[in-house]
């Protein structure tokens, strides 16, 4: 092998050390717990971009965790169908509703419902007035996973009202429903 002259291995070994240092110090930084002159960007989908101030990204994180904001849980229902959410009306009337922050693109709602002995009926749900999901006979469980905002960031944040509806289709007796689990999802 021919020798190589000493100023050229001096100059890698140089370069070995520098590389070795720079390695050390992108490990070794601090945690990156301020921006200046820059912009944090969440968007829909879970991805974390930091922007420089003309709009170039520093850098960019995909998680599809940060798309999964805290929500709270439903408390314990009471299990007396007396004391649940009821209806004697030939017409739809709601007999249950909330008003519930846009968090994610889909809702998944489940209802118990019952009719008093002798009686038939209808259960059904509306979001911001329009009918959501298909009507369940009294007696019959509602389980829906449906969209509540095309747009999540448009609706982002915004509130919807969710009525549950109910109406005897016989000539007398009491229709029921009880919420067991509300939920957003984004599937």
């Amino acid at each position: 092998m021919p020798q190589l002259p000493e100023d050229i291995i001096d100059q890698i070994n140089a370069m070995k050390r520098r590389l070795h240092v720079l390695s050390r110090a992108v490990h070794n930084r601090p945690a990156l717990n301020r921006i200046s002159g820059g912009a944090v960007e969440i968007v829909n989908g879970g991805s974390l971009a930091v922007r420089a101030s003309d709009g170039q990204p520093v850098f960019q994180v995909s998680d599809a965790g940060l798309a999964r904001p805290w929500l709270a849980l439903l408390a314990p229902q009471d299990v007396r169908t007396t004391a649940w959410p009821q209806t004697t009306s030939a017409v739809w009337t709601t007999i249950s509703q909330s008003v519930n922050p846009i968090w994610q693109p889909k809702m998944r709602l489940q209802l118990t419902t019952r009719a008093s002995s002798g009686a038939t009926g209808q259960i059904r749900v509306l979001i911001d007035g329009a009918q959501w999901g298909l009507p369940v006979a009294a007696g019959q469980p509602f389980d829906h996973t449906g969209t509540v905002a095309t747009s999540l960031p448009a609706a982002f944040g915004t509130t919807m009202k969710v009525e549950v509806q109910g109406q005897v289709t016989s000539a007398t007796g009491t229709v029921y429903a009880q919420t067991l689990a509300v939920y957003g999802t984004q599937n």
